[in-house]
Parts: C-alpha cells; structure tokens; sequence
C-alpha cells in the first residue's frame, strides 16, 4: 500500500524502491512492469448469458410463470405448458438482452487515467535522464513523474519538488477546493490526503508544478482499495419492493385458486378430478402473464430513448422505474449546482464601499505574478481576476514575483515605479495582509469584521494591500502596507441549474445538497438557483436523523454523513437518488433507491451507480426522471387493467361455476381468451401517458393498489354476472343456459369486449388531458373486440366449441356494456377524486 511504502524520509522512501532523483532505467523499468504487473484496477467481471438468464427468473412474476407452467405440463394441459413456458424465455432473453447492452455501452467509458505520464527515464545507468511519454498502464514503483496543470496523478506518489502544487482530490475526499501539496523531507503523515507530500491516483493538479516518485501502483493504490472492500448488499430499490408485495398477494391467490374451485365443484355439482384443468386455467386467468415482457420491454424502450438522445445509460433496467418513483434527489454543490469556478462579485474598499481600482490592482498583481514566477498557468482566482478586470499588464512595468504560498498565504508583485522607487502588490487571505498592513488594533479587527462578513455571506474573499518602497527593499516578507480592500468571489452558477431546478419541482421532485463547502457558501448558490435553503444543517446535526432529512442543504459532509442522510430519508419513506462522482460518494450510490454517476467519474462510482449520465448536469436526470415515469405509466396501466379485469373474470367464473349445471368456460376456450387479451395488451408497452402520470412520482403501492384492483375487479364481475342474467331471461327464458355452447360463445364475446373498454377507460393516457386516445392502446382495443366478435362463428371458433350466436344477442348484451361502460367511468372519477 502507498501509505506503508511511502513512510519515512524522502531518501528513506527512495532507498526502499531502490531509485533516486534520475529515476530508473529502461531495464528495471521492464524488470518491475514483469513483477507488479500492469497500473489498472482489477477488471469488473460481466455475467455470462446463462447467468443473466437464470438471474432473471428470480423475478416474482416470472417465477409465478414458471410454476404455472409446469403445474399445466403436469396435468398434460400441453398448449398452456408451451405458450406459458415460452413467454418465460422470451421474457428472460429480453432482460438478459438489455443488461447485456447496458453493460457493452458502458465498457466504452471505462476512464480510469490520462493515457500516458511523463516519466524520467534512462536508456542505461551511466546516461543522463531524459523526460519521455510512455503508456499509464507502463508505471512501475519507484518511477520519477513530471506533473504539472491538467494533469491526472496516474498512480500513488511521493512529492520530491514542488512548487505552488495544488490538486483536485473530490473524487478521494468531496473537497470542491483544490489542496495545497508540499514535498517534505521529514516523514510523511501515513494516509493523510491533504497537507501532505502525498498524491493519489484519481487525484488532478489544479496550480503548479512537481517533481515525484511512485511509490504505489494498480492493485497497491488507495483507489484499488476501494474496489477491494466487499459491495453491501445493495437493498431492493423501489420497484422491487413494490412488485414483490403484489407479486406475493398474486401468489396466494394462484395457489388457492385450484383447491376451491375443486373443492366447491365436488361440493355442490358432484365434479370430480374432470374440473381440475379449468382450476388451472382459471389460475392462470388471474396471473399477468405479460408482465415480464411488458415490464422489459417498456424499460427497455425507455433505457435505449435516453441513450440515444440524453446519453444516458441505465446499467440496471429496474433503476429506471426507480428513477421514475424517485421523489428526493440528493447532489453535491460543486460541478452540479456551480461550475467548478469562482467569478467575481465585489471590489471593495476598506470602508465597505465598491471600489474598481481594488480589483485594478488585484488583477495586476495576478498579471504580473503569472508572467514572472514562472507559473505554467493562472490558477483559478487569477482567471477570475483577470477575466474581469481586462487588459491590465501593459500599465505597469513588473520587476519581480514571488506566488502564493500556503505557509504565508499571501502573492507578492513588484511593479517599477517612479525614479528608484518601486511599488508592492499584495494579495492574499485576509489576516495575512492586514497583518503586515500599518493600522491600529481597533482598524484592524475592523478590516478582519468586514472580510468575515463576506465570507459568512458564502464568498470568498481577496485582500488586496499596496506599499511604495525604495529600490531594493521590496521583499517578500515587506511590511507597512497600505490597505486597499476586498476582491469577492461567488461559484460560477451552473448554466442550467435553475431551469432544472424548477424543473424538478414541477415533477414532485425535492432536491437536496450534500456537501463538503462551508455552509454560508453553499446556502449562497441555492438562494441564487431560486432554491430556499432554509435553515442549513452541518454533519454536526446529523445525530437527528429527522432533522437531517427536514434540511434542504446538509454542509461539512464526510462520505459517511452523506450515506447517513440518505440511509434517513429512505426509513422516512423516500425513494431516494444519488449523484455522485467520487470514491468519496460510493457509500452514499450504493445506500440510495438509484445511484448515479456522470461519465467523467471515477471508475469505482461509475461501476456503484446504477445510472451514467453523459454529463454531470440535472437537465439529464430530469430526463431520466421523465423516461422512469412513461415506462412506469405504461407497466402501472398494464397491472391495473390486467389484474382488474382478471380478477372479475375469475370471480364471476368462480360463482357461474357453481351456478350453472355445466362448466361456464371449457378450459381451452379460456386459455384462448387469455390469449387474446394478452396479445392485446403487448400495445400498453408502447403507449404514451398523459401529463398528469409525469407530475408525481411513479409509485405502485400495493395496498392501495389492490384495493382498486379489488373495486374493479367486482365491478367486471357484476358486469359478467349482468350478462348471465341476459342469457338467462332476456332471450329464450331460463332454457337458453342450456345451450353449452352459446352460453361459452356469448360469455367469450363479453368477456373480450368489456375486456377492451378496461383497456380503454383505465389506462393512464392523453385521454386524462381529453386529447385523442393513443394509436397502439386504441388499435390493440378494437383489435381485441373484433376477435371477440368474429371468432365464435369461425372454422377456429367451433374447434374451440363455439358457436355463432343469435342476432338478438347482440343488442340486449350491448346495453350491459353501455351500463358498464358508464360505472366503469363513474367509478374512475370517483377514485380519482380521491386520489389525486
């Protein structure tokens, strides 16, 4: 591990890898590659087919499937057997489909590091080292790497020179500000992350440059480490709970089925093991036969729209029904809200007043140091000063500079002045130059009270101070400054942030911020975005988990207190998402309903997240969002319309069975019904719903869920139960249920028509808006209700045992599907009233 090769001294650390300063030669360069082996992470092992396969039969539904179907081969019911086991395949094939192209899409952004590193090498000992490009995955311990600007630390390494380094580590410790790195000859702190002479793979140089030795690389670094820990295991996301509790009441309901109907035929009607295939028929009239395929499907269809317009890829088909229910989303502050950059806000002078010649001289004091301290590039508040000040060099003629340094926290410029006078330009923390400036004791509290109000307001803040000296006597160290005041800076906002922000408010969606910033910073952002932060809570207040999961905006937090929030919010009852970029966020992706993670994480957050985004960007999500809840939409229609209409069937086939002198339904007549409805109802995974199924959350609740269900279902049942009193007394008299076979043909025809006004009335479409019905719902309807028509008197239908029908019939039962028709509506209002 780094923190054990890189203890000690720096020449302790480099005897120990057996280098120096020069770095190695091409020889043990390759002696060594032979040894450690390559610097990449351990590859991330995809499951075979056969594995996807056989883990998707752990899905409830299709496991009812496949019970179903071997209770149908086992009563030699062949045609059941083979139509059911064969939708089981195509379900398991398709899910297995769909993860398998989730998972190629994403091999494409594996990024783990820059492609290659400048190294010191040499062709043999006695040769002089050269610096040269040589490939990442080349690194050996105790290799000498260049860094400068932009550059990704490729490996764990020990600094021997550096000179105003500062790196980028969020994706190790959250932290949006750079950290100052310094090369130490003393020990170094084992493990430390920042202050230290230390750097981590996945680490970025912000400012300056270096000179360091590797000490650790793939399997060693702190990074693999975190691949290394065991995975929790990851709790069942909101979909899945949801469908296993409606799943399991299904279950009950298939197995009880069976026996009841045996028992009460034996009972009342003398029937014996005869009435044992329509048992099974008819249980398996109540199980959505469809799900697996609708359900894959409609997330499929939603997962392949996002990749190709968003360049979104859902890892885990679920999670995007779980992006749909999702009503918290919990993100970071930095790169999300704000660009990773500070813009100015105010100049101002010592009274409080603006004051433009403050950041005049802010801006000329960055001018000159970049040009003269030989820094590569400015770092990010010289950008900020430069880019709004202007033009500024030209004015002044520089002499000299020394750079910000983390030990005095003050830059310096020297500017040529009059005839052997030269004028100083300081700028830096606020205590450092008030420090060296001429005030009194009460002046300067007053200066310290003034910067630490803009700071409380969430800015940083830039003390700027001047002094004219003689030739000579313009040091670093130089005192007696004249004070000139304050240069604020505010994080460049997001460019979208605010229309994504209200974006989500309008789908029912609360956003709240889990940072690392100080808490007046991040508060300033949200009020900016037009996000009320409210009272902002810290880590400190998190041993409430309530009030932690009350707040808007949680500061000063560590990885485990953003796991903790969202671990609060989900016993709360939140479906809970996660965005999340660095192997500081990994607790927080895997403890949340949907992790997710932007293209340009880090490979350990890429591979917990359950959701890559193209960019780290809530305009994406909130497409997501949107795709979650059309997928969600259409499967919530399918089991409202299926299981409603299922369950009146079963319990009117149930009552007419004990009713009539013969069965109500021969076995192969229902299974063809079964057929048909469910062909029908392939058209709810290409539906579109209406505005209102988009607003709110997606949530299948199975309580409330079967109660409508539930009043449904008797309400098709009353409807069936209305259609055997037509046949009964409104044709021929009570002998018309004599005919076995118009009664099975007139209850088939029913049967289907009223299955196709469900479908129709109970969907969750543009009809809401009281637009047009959709193309696939409205066909797939009239489809359903022309077999339901023309199939009895067809060559198919007497194979079946039907029969055409009187002409009579087709009047009197229409005025039971009119009546229907107008329940059914009133019905749904009512509910909807209710449930809003």
């Amino acid at each position: 591990m780094a923190s054990e090769t890189a203890g000690g001294t720096t020449l302790e650390v480099l005897r120990r890898l057996e280098s120096g300063p020069r770095g190695l030669t091409e020889t043990e360069a390759a002696a060594r590659l032979t040894t450690h082996g390559e610097n990449t992470l351990p590859e991330r092992r995809t499951p075979s087919w056969p594995r996807r396969c056989a883990h998707a039969l752990r899905d409830p539904f299709t496991a009812v499937l496949l019970c179903l179907g071997l209770v149908s081969a086992a009563v030699a019911s062949w045609g059941t057997a083979v139509v059911i086991l064969a939708l089981v395949a195509v379900s398991c094939v398709l899910r297995a489909s769909g993860e398998h192209r989730a998972d190629r899409s994403l091999a494409a952004l594996r990024e783990l590091v820059a492609g290659t590193a400048t190294v010191l090498r040499r062709d043999t000992d006695r040769e002089p080292p050269r610096p040269r490009e040589v490939p990442v995955t080349d690194l050996v311990p105790g290799d000498v790497l260049r860094l400068g600007p932009g550059d990704l630390v490729p490996a764990d390494v020990r600094l021997l020179r550096a000179r105003g380094l500062t790196v980028h580590q969020a994706a190790l410790t959250g932290e949006s500000a750079p950290v100052d790195k310094r090369a130490v000859e003393g020990p170094a702190p084992s493990g430390a992350a920042d202050d230290s002479p230390l750097c981590f793979q996945g680490s970025t140089v912000a400012t300056g440059s270096a000179t360091a030795v590797v000490v650790a690389t793939g399997r060693g670094t702190r990074f693999a480490a975190a691949h290394r820990q065991p995975a929790a295991r990851r709790e069942s996301g909101a979909f899945d709970r949801s469908v296993h509790g409606i799943s399991w009441v299904l279950i009950r309901f298939m197995l009880l089925t069976p026996p009841l109907v045996l028992m009460a035929n034996a009972a009342l009607r003398g029937r014996g093991l005869e009435t044992l295939p329509f048992a099974v028929a008819v249980a398996v009239g109540l199980t959505p036969e469809m799900l697996p395929v609708i359900v894959t499907t409609s997330l499929a269809r939603g997962a392949a729209l996002l990749a190709r317009t968003h360049g979104v890829i859902v890892k885990r088909l679920p999670a995007l029904h779980d992006l749909g229910a999702v009503d918290v989303l919990c993100v970071d502050k930095t790169g999300t809200l704000t660009q990773d950059r500070p813009v100015v806000e105010r100049a101002l002078d010592p009274a409080g007043r603006d004051d433009p010649e403050v950041l005049r001289w802010a801006a000329v004091g960055a001018w000159w140091t970049l040009q003269l301290a030989e820094l590569p590039a400015p770092d990010a508040l010289d950008e900020a000063l430069l880019e709004a000040a202007g033009p500024v060099g030209e004015e002044y003629d520089g002499v000299d500079a020394e750079p910000f340094d983390p030990v005095r926290r003050f830059s310096t410029a020297v500017l040529r002045g009059s005839l052997g006078r030269h004028t100083v330009v300081v700028t830096g923390a606020a205590e450092a130059v008030v420090e060296r400036c001429t005030t009194g004791p009460g002046e300067r509290d007053r200066l310290l009270a003034l910067a630490a109000r803009e700071a409380d307001a969430g800015l940083r803040v830039l003390a700027v101070a001047t002094a004219d000296r003689p030739v000579g006597a313009a040091g670093p160290g130089t005192r007696g400054l004249t004070f000139r005041g304050l240069v604020t800076f505010r994080d460049a906002l997001a460019p979208t942030a605010a229309e994504a922000l209200r974006g989500l408010a309008d789908r029912g969606v609360t956003v709240k911020v889990l940072t690392g910033d100080h808490p007046a910073t991040a508060a300033r952002a949200c009020r900016e975005l037009g996000l009320d932060p409210g009272e902002v809570r810290t880590a400190a207040h998190l041993a409430d988990p309530e009030a932690a999961g009350e707040a808007t905006v949680v500061a000063r937090c560590t990885p485990q207190d953003k796991a903790r929030v969202v671990a609060a919010l989900r016993a709360a009852g939140h479906t809970v998402g996660f965005l999340g970029d660095g192997v500081n966020d990994v607790a927080a992706l895997r403890a949340a309903d949907v992790g997710l993670a932007p293209r340009s994480a880090v490979g350990v957050a890429r591979e917990s997240s359950d959701v890559v985004l193209a960019e780290k960007d809530l305009t994406a999500i909130g497409h997501a969002i949107t795709a979650g809840r059309h997928a969600s939409g259409n499967i919530a229609s399918y089991l409202r319309v299926t299981l409603s209409s299922n369950l009146g069937n079963v319990v009117a086939m149930l009552a007419a069975g004990l009713l009539l002198p013969f069965l109500p339904m021969l076995p192969a007549q229902v299974l063809a019904q079964n057929l048909c409805f469910d062909a029908a109802q392939l058209a709810f995974a290409h539906d579109r719903p209406g505005a209102a199924a988009l607003r709110g959350p997606a949530v299948l609740r199975p309580r409330s869920f079967l109660r409508f269900v539930t009043g449904f279902g008797l309400l098709n049942a009353v409807a069936d139960l209305a259609t055997f009193a037509v046949l009964a007394f409104a044709l021929d008299g009570p002998d018309a249920v004599d005919d076995e076979a118009v009664f099975h043909s007139a209850w088939f025809t029913e049967n289907l028509l009223t299955q196709a006004l469900v479908m129709l009335l109970l969907r969750t479409g543009r009809r809401d808006e009281g637009g047009r019905v959709p193309g696939p719902v409205g066909l797939a309807a009239a489809g359903l209700a022309a077999v339901g028509l023309l199939l009895p008197p067809s060559p198919l239908g007497t194979a079946l045992g039907l029969t055409a029908l009187p002409a009579a019939y087709y009047l009197l039962p229409a005025v039971v599907l009119g009546l229907y028709a107008l329940a059914l509506t009133a019905a749904r209002a009512r509910y909807r009233r209710r449930h809003p």
